[in-house]
């Protein structure tokens, strides 16, 4: 018989589940067991505690058949339990270190209590960790002898909550105490147990951190739900009618019924607007019943409210509510209005536009029929969007798409395709508009989310390196990201798309908004895995690699600890120690400039600059090996099952400074090279491609290829934009991919290659081009050039929001890219903007 057995019910938790199994099982404490329970929860928190299971003979999962609530899974667990304590976890709290040992320890000290009280700490989004309020009261009961409720009843005032006590079990089974359904479950739980509990003891040693979720808290969630709190209350008094020996704890369970009442009517969000009278009228009711003659609640503020509540007087309860409420907010409001006034005086053309925006917002119905899409900061047609676009007009094409696209992009766009400029007054009157905004990073801080309007946020790769709140642990990552306003952002999100079962997990927990995560794959990589022959051929053909070379691409990431960008390889030594049997094909982050000027080698085709070609998915298909760093490439390029190279001479330096979500080094996609003559020998030798990187390469494609089967832009429109509900996805084992250069049929590759010299030194023109152009015109572009990548969105208009504060930059950076690696190049003609 184990000391201790954790109780976890699960459900909807796969953002921190994995975090709370780490608080327990990885503290070195042997004497527990741990009894997860699956209260049929939707997302992937039953597999991930099956595989954790096979881990740990420790865990030991039970798999309920239908949703039951919080309470009755607890109960599940109870049924489960052989340890001598029980203590309840919620799934997305954790425990402290050495907090188990710190338990084990205590209980001992007090000669085994049927009831121990842990100390707790409330953990906050961006980082605090608030202690609870009545430690002192712990540190003070702990010094001395085991003791009840009688002698100590101020323990009332902690918090009713199931997890902060440990109970011996045996005591459980004797007063027969079990959780009820419902919302508040754990009120008439706490009240049971401390009022019978003949042995009580204190841990004055925060356990359980506490966490506050932005959304999903489901005391902070508006919702009818909350009436059931007159159930929870009502199920306390008929256990003190049935046990007159503790009635006389009425007055003080009365008190204590109120104050709880009095919290939800005050909470702006619990109880809905229209249901705030109706609860009203059921506390009153309830304040009448069990009255004893209590009239007084400690304070004069809340005596007024208690005699309202008897006298069932909403009226005179609203009435101060709104007092209330407008003395505490009157004084921000004017203050506000003449900031506001000042800005209103202060601004030209861009204010006229944006009060005609906030105009229509208000005013114009939404065109269900608009569509507006944006990618890489309104650089141009790329990544998902450009996917979910081209299918939505072959499956939707009563929806009309309308691209935001720079002044100097717009030549980049294919014929046909409708724009608008960022900024002009058609963007502005599009925004409020459309029903459907669809991008890969955020739109701009003044965008107002419509009630009914539909935002998709595509993301642009799996993530390796710490994104959203995670990076609040990485301050050299961090730059000018203010997180506050990257949520206010994401709160505006609808859907979020994920390619794979990691990146669901890591979004959820990296961006804590209110967004449902659609695992439909990334659109973008359609193009990858639908690829043919005909596909890979043209590739290369457009690009001019020989059919007789093999194509390596270099494609590696930014790096936030470099001021300066330093290619970690040296492509130029690679090509020359590779010889003319292959060719170097260098994707320079987009960051940056590369310098060119290796006429010889590129008149022998062994080394070319294609940090500007248009599409990276034609980089992908021509490539018959990636070699990259920590760049999300490595993910993408994984769907077409070709060898990969991991050069990561700066491992341990990246992993500390960013932060990581897995170890690269134990999952790679293949060999990992950390000096350039060991990259050179992998590629010279063959062994890049042998059955260790085959064995690595699958094992890889089994974590992060999950749902890149190929239909994801028409999973994308079917279930957004149709209402179609999602189409299943096929499983990785049942995919083909595209043939590798190397099993190009000789007169298709023949055929291709008769324009291959051609496009060779059109795609080295494309380069050298591009270069003149971004040296000529660096003062205008130094921003893009320099713009930082931890998933941040650079503005271009002027922050400006009559409910927002303004520095006034016109450059300051609102967002960070999440992984900038596959943008789109600039183009060169500009349209006039109004």
């Amino acid at each position: 018989m184990p000391l201790l057995s954790v109780i976890i019910p699960v459900y909807n938790v796969q953002a921190y589940l994995e975090e709370c199994l780490d608080s327990v099982l990885g503290q070195g404490f042997e004497d527990l067991e741990v009894i997860a329970v699956d209260d049929r929860s939707p997302d992937h928190s039953p597999a991930m505690l099956d595989e954790r299971a096979a881990r740990d003979e420790r865990l030991r999962v039970v798999h309920l058949e239908q949703n039951v609530g919080l309470g009755p899974a607890r109960n599940a667990g109870l049924e489960h339990a052989t340890g001598r304590y029980v203590m309840f976890l919620d799934s997305d709290d954790s425990l402290t270190p050495g907090s188990l040992q710190a338990i084990a320890d205590q209980l001992e000290k007090a000669r085994n209590p049927e009831l121990l009280i842990v100390d707790h700490a409330r953990t906050f989004w961006w980082g605090k960790v608030q202690r609870n309020l009545m430690y002192e009261l712990l540190e003070e009961l702990s010094q001395g002898p085991a003791f009840t409720t009688e002698e100590h009843p101020e323990l009332f005032d902690l918090l009713h909550v199931a997890w902060n006590k440990v109970s011996r079990r045996d005591f459980l089974e004797r007063e027969e105490l079990l959780f009820p359904p419902g919302y508040y479950e754990d009120t008439p739980w706490t009240y049971k147990a401390l009022l019978t509990a003949k042995s009580i003891s204190t841990l004055p040693v925060v356990t359980v951190h506490y966490r506050q979720r932005r959304h999903g808290n489901i005391l902070g969630t508006t919702s009818r739900r909350h009436f059931e709190a007159f159930a929870q209350w009502e199920r306390i008094f008929d256990f003190l009618d049935s046990r007159p020996d503790l009635s006389h704890w009425r007055p003080r369970v009365y008190q204590q019924m109120i104050a709880q009442y009095m919290t939800v009517l005050r909470h702006p969000k619990r109880v809905p607007d229209d249901a705030r009278a109706d609860f009203f009228h059921a506390a009153s009711e309830h304040a009448r019943r069990f009255s004893d003659g209590t009239e007084s609640m400690g304070s004069p503020r809340q005596d007024q409210l208690l005699a309202m509540l008897k006298k069932d007087n909403y009226t005179g309860f609203r009435a101060l509510r709104v007092v209330n409420n407008t003395a505490s907010t009157g004084k921000k409001k004017l203050l506000k209005s003449k900031k506001n006034a000042r800005k209103v005086a202060s601004r030209g053309k861009k204010l006229a536009k944006r009060l005609e925006y906030r105009r229509e917002v208000a005013t114009v119905d939404l065109d269900p029929n608009l569509a507006v899409f944006a990618a890489y900061w309104n650089r141009g047609y790329a990544c998902s969007p450009k996917a979910i676009y081209e299918a939505m007009r072959e499956l939707a094409p009563h929806i009309h798409g309308v691209w935001v696209v720079r002044e100097k992009n717009v030549d980049s766009l294919p014929p046909g395709v409708d724009y608008v400029i960022p900024g002009s007054r058609r963007y502005w009157s599009l925004m409020a508009r459309a029903k459907y905004l669809v991008n890969n990073v955020n739109f701009p801080d003044q965008v107002i989310k419509r009630p009914g309007q539909v935002h998709v946020q595509t993301q642009h790769g799996t993530p390796l390196k710490h994104m959203g709140i995670d990076l609040m642990k990485h301050p050299a990552a961090i730059g000018n990201l203010v997180f506050e306003d990257l949520l206010m952002r994401s709160d505006r999100w609808d859907y979020n798309l994920t390619s794979n079962r990691f990146s669901s997990v890591v979004w959820q927990r990296a961006i804590p908004s209110n967004y449902e995560t659609v695992e439909s794959g990334y659109p973008r990589n359609d193009v990858l895995v639908n690829a043919t022959a005909t596909d890979v051929a043209a590739a290369r053909a457009r690009l001019g690699i020989p059919t007789d070379k093999r194509a390596v691409l270099y494609a590696p990431t930014h790096r936030d600890h470099d001021l300066d960008f330093t290619l970690r390889a040296d492509p130029v030594h690679l090509a020359e120690q590779l010889g003319e049997d292959f060719v170097v094909l260098v994707r320079a982050h987009y960051f940056y400039e590369w310098d060119t000027e290796h006429s010889e080698l590129e008149r022998r085709k062994q080394l070319l600059n294609v940090s500007r070609v248009d599409s990276v998915e034609d980089l992908m298909l021509a490539a018959d090996v990636l070699v990259t760093d920590y760049s999300s490439i490595m993910f993408d390029y994984a769907n077409l099952d070709r060898p990969q190279v991991i050069f990561a001479p700066d491992w341990e330096t990246y992993r500390d400074v960013r932060g990581v979500y897995f170890d690269l080094m134990e999952l790679p996609p293949g060999h990992v090279a950390t000096e350039q003559e060991e990259l050179a020998e992998l590629l010279r030798s063959g062994r890049y491609d042998d059955a260790e990187s085959d064995a690595l390469r699958a094992r890889f494609r089994e974590t992060f290829c999950d749902y890149d089967d190929g239909r994801a832009a028409e999973r994308v429109v079917r279930h957004i934009f149709l209402g179609e509900g999602m189409t299943p996805i096929q499983p990785l084992a049942e995919r083909t991919v595209a043939p590798r250069p190397s099993q190009i049929p000789e007169a298709l590759a023949a055929a291709a290659a008769a324009v291959g010299d051609k496009a060779w030194d059109a795609a080295a023109d494309r380069a050298r081009e591009a270069e003149w152009e971004a040296t000529h015109h660096r003062e205008g572009d130094e921003r893009e050039r320099t713009e930082p990548d931890p998933g941040m969105e650079m503005e271009e208009d002027e922050p400006f929001d009559l409910g927002i504060e303004d520095d006034g930059d016109e450059d300051r950076e609102l967002s960070r890219d999440w992984d900038s690696d596959r943008a789109t190049p600039t183009g060169r003609r500009a349209e006039q903007s109004d």
